[in-house]
């Protein structure tokens, strides 16, 4: 058994509350040796959460961001009964800068495929939830599948060009096939604003699991679609890096799909 969705978002509330929210746009911050920003709020989010979710399943393992890279192989490795994925501040550099775009994502991966994810917006109090089968949600109202009725050339896209390859990124600059294009920096909350309809199309070189596990569920429980660039290997959950390309509406992902030479099938 394990907890009940309205128990997890209760507690990535009163986390970000407690732990996040005081400490936001003056936290003390460091460079890691992959040059990526962590701050005392990543790491005090993620011991505290670390520590509540070992209280409610004392059977599962937690795997966070901030842990070392060996830890974390080690603990997909031996996932078992299932795993817990946390990122304790997804969008670390909009929350050291003051920008108001960051979120704490958790996901439930059981057999290499996540079963439950919660992404939580503590700017707006959002918290977008969906479990496998079941549906997705933000503050209790569904998120359903639509179509938005617009060609490509109308549409506005999230692309994430600094992962991207060069010969990509100046096609993407020089021939751009949407209206315009946006990056806000978290990506767990970028995946929940498409299964939501706050834009239209998705693009991005490199995930890693923390960043992905919930919030491509919410958008697949939307009803949404998602897949690769072509030529990459598609895998389960791993510790691997993905590059992700993704439509809320069906007849807008293949156009995407297509006019980029990704990956046919969806995830």
């Amino acid at each position: 058994m394990f907890p009940e969705i309205a128990t997890l978002e209760t507690l990535l509330r009163d986390v970000a509350r407690e732990e996040l929210l005081p400490r936001f746009a003056h936290a003390q911050r460091s460079v890691k040796p992959d040059g990526s920003i962590v701050t005392e709020a990543d790491l005090a989010v993620q011991e505290r959460l670390a520590g509540e979710l070992r209280k409610l399943t004392p059977d599962v393992e937690v795997l966070g961001e901030e842990m070392s890279r060996d830890e974390q192989e080690s603990l997909v490795a031996r996932a078992g009964a299932g795993l817990w994925c946390l990122d304790p501040l997804d969008g670390t550099s909009n929350f050291a800068a003051g920008i108001p775009f960051f979120s704490i994502s958790l996901a439930l991966i059981r057999e290499g495929g996540s079963v439950l994810g919660l992404v939580y917006d503590p700017v707006r109090g959002e918290c977008f939830v969906a479990s496998a089968g079941e549906g997705a949600w933000v503050n209790g109202e569904r998120l359903l599948p639509r179509r938005v009725g617009l060609s490509l050339r109308r549409c506005i896209a999230v692309v994430d060009f600094k992962r991207l390859d060069r010969a990509l990124r100046r096609r993407l600059v020089d021939e751009p096939p949407f209206s315009s294009q946006r990056n806000f920096g978290s990506t767990a909350l970028e995946w929940c604003w498409l299964a939501a309809g706050r834009y239209h199309l998705y693009l991005h070189g490199g995930q890693k699991l923390w960043d992905y596990a919930a919030g491509m569920l919410i958008l697949a429980e939307a009803g949404g679609r998602a897949t690769r660039l072509a030529r990459e290997v598609s895998v389960a959950a791993d510790m691997g890096v993905r590059s992700a390309v993704a439509a809320l509406d069906p007849d807008l992902f293949g156009q995407w799909v297509a006019w980029l030479g990704a990956m046919p099938g969806e995830e």
